[in-house]
């Protein structure tokens, strides 16, 4: 079976951010066994959704044969590893606070799936709200 492409989007606005993007690319290849098929530039951006440290982004697009909850159990535990530590605040009309963190990585899109579980929703419910999300894919978008 052909694997699916899969896109996501990095950032991290902490630390060594262009170090922290390099690094979160290579445990990706080693969590997938394969490498990335195309990465964009790195963008820097101001933070989404909240005020904090500018952000250093970049989008990636992988060939997977992996199912969607696999692949994001495998992107939480990057994240983890990096020193994420999740911690999910909503305001009192519940729409959700965002932190600083060191890396995020999130699934785009997942070939023409459309997943929708309290883990996971994609496409990305967001994606199009994101500028910085936009201006990535168009270096690795067909």
């Amino acid at each position: 079976m052909a694997g699916e492409q899969v896109y996501f989007s990095l950032g991290s606005n902490l630390g060594d951010r262009k170090r922290n993007l390099e690094r979160a690319l290579r445990k990706m290849d080693k969590a997938f066994g394969c490498h990335w098929l195309r990465v964009s530039p790195f963008l820097e951006t101001e933070a989404w959704g909240f005020d904090g440290a500018p952000f250093l982004n970049c989008a990636v697009l992988y060939e997977l044969e992996e199912e969607p909850a696999q692949v994001l159990k495998k992107c939480k535990r990057i994240e983890r590893r990096m020193g994420r530590r999740e911690r999910l605040e909503y305001d009192a009309e519940g729409k959700r606070i965002y932190h600083n963190r060191r890396i995020d990585i999130d699934i785009l899109l997942f070939g023409d799936r459309k997943v929708e579980t309290p883990e996971l929703v994609i496409p990305h419910p967001r994606m199009d709200e994101r500028d910085f999300v936009k201006e990535t894919m168009k270096f690795i978008k067909d």
